[in-house]
């Protein structure tokens, strides 16, 4: 139930960043990858098995890829690697903190994006000039950077709502692995 949460939460914030990208035609290509934070935040957060994590991503990729009109499963893959490499880094980090979430935050990013573009190039999919592409990649680790504390706090608050005692639900708002 927790990751269903998390998957339905998270669509609907790239839903919301998607029409607001529309709006404000300044911000260019600097939209976040809230698909690629919501699948490092399953990773990191998951139990004792990381399938449901990895299930978690690839429904909610494919979700995004629906809205997004990428090529159907490429964020859906890239999303269960992204899951795949927080639940590997999970041993070594404790995310938490501002200066923390804003540098995993675009850590994550820029591994979805270079992975992405992997894919991309591994199966012949149309993909720019690699300018465009180190420039794209750059602008959506930028901005992800900046929004990831806001959707790490609201993933936190829906671990502490699904926590079964007191000390999980401190332990979720302040960021400890469970």
């Amino acid at each position: 139930m927790r990751t269903a949460t998390i998957v339905l939460v998270a669509y609907l914030l790239c839903v919301v960043a998607a029409s607001v990208w529309r709006l404000l035609p300044w911000i260019d290509d600097a939209i976040p990858d809230i698909g690629a934070l919501s699948a490092a935040y399953l990773g990191l957060t998951a139990r004792r098995q990381v399938s449901p994590a990895i299930g978690g991503a690839i429904v909610l990729g494919y979700l995004i890829d629906l809205i997004s009109g990428a090529p159907p499963g490429l964020i859906a893959f890239v999303l269960a690697l992204t899951t795949l490499v927080a639940r590997a880094v999970q041993q070594r980090i404790l995310v938490r903190g501002a200066v923390i979430s804003i540098a995993f935050s675009a850590f994550v990013a820029m591994v979805a994006c270079v992975v992405a573009v992997l894919v991309r190039v591994a199966y012949r999919m149309p993909s720019a000039a690699l300018s465009i592409e180190l420039r794209h990649i750059a602008v959506v680790t930028f901005s992800t950077a900046v929004l990831g504390p806001l959707v790490w706090r609201i993933f936190r608050r829906i671990d502490a709502a699904f926590a079964r005692t007191h000390r999980e639900r401190d332990a979720a708002l302040e960021g400890l692995a469970p």
